[in-house]
């Protein structure tokens, strides 16, 4: 399912939106959206990818440059911004293509649309924690003495917290989905005679 342009711009600014209002802080009173918002990106704006992902992408590494100089620090020095830090894109374009895959046989709201929710979201995740936490362990300069086990244990110790608040906004993206459907579906019902 493609969207229009005009509908792909509004559910692009909503997104946009809420990646604003979040991602100042990851585990703040509003925990950062960024994982959710990609990963519905890719279910909602298939088709759309070309600008889609670029925007975003400018987008969060934007909003990281705000915040960090807010904070009176360079943003190249700051320990976040390494060479692990790119890994963002490889991480997050994970997430696009989860949501891409799920909605790839359609997206009418039903069981099968679910079973493929869960499960891409999950992979989706995974494999965005994998780059970006990787990226930032092995290439971020903050660990004196990497090692495998290291990795392992804080790799365990983040996921749980990235994925339950990817899988919260996930949920919350997935009822407006569903919201959406039913309001359309009403609009576009013959009226009664």
């Amino acid at each position: 399912m493609r969207l229009a342009l005009r509908p792909a711009l509004a559910a692009f600014a909503g997104l946009a939106l809420v990646m604003a209002a979040t991602r100042v802080h990851h585990f703040g009173a509003l925990p950062d959206a960024s994982w959710a918002v990609f990963f519905a990106a890719g279910a909602w704006l298939a088709g759309h990818h070309r600008w889609v992902f670029p925007a975003l992408m400018a987008l969060a590494v934007g909003i990281d440059y705000a915040v960090i100089s807010a904070a009176g620090i360079d943003f190249w020095a700051h320990y976040c911004v390494s060479p692990g830090y790119w890994l963002l894109l490889p991480a997050h374009a994970a997430l696009l293509a989860a949501g891409r895959w799920t909605t790839a046989r359609g997206a009418t709201p039903n069981w099968a649309l679910l079973a493929r929710f869960v499960p891409a979201l999950v992979v989706g995740v995974v494999a965005c924690h994998l780059l970006a936490q990787g990226g930032f362990y092995w290439l971020g300069g903050s660990v004196a003495e990497p090692t495998l086990a290291g990795w392992w244990k804080n790799f365990t110790d983040w996921l749980p917290a990235y994925a339950q608040v990817a899988a919260g906004y996930a949920g919350v993206f997935a009822l407006a989905h569903v919201a959406a459907h039913a309001l359309l579906g009403r609009r576009a019902a013959p009226m009664p005679a």
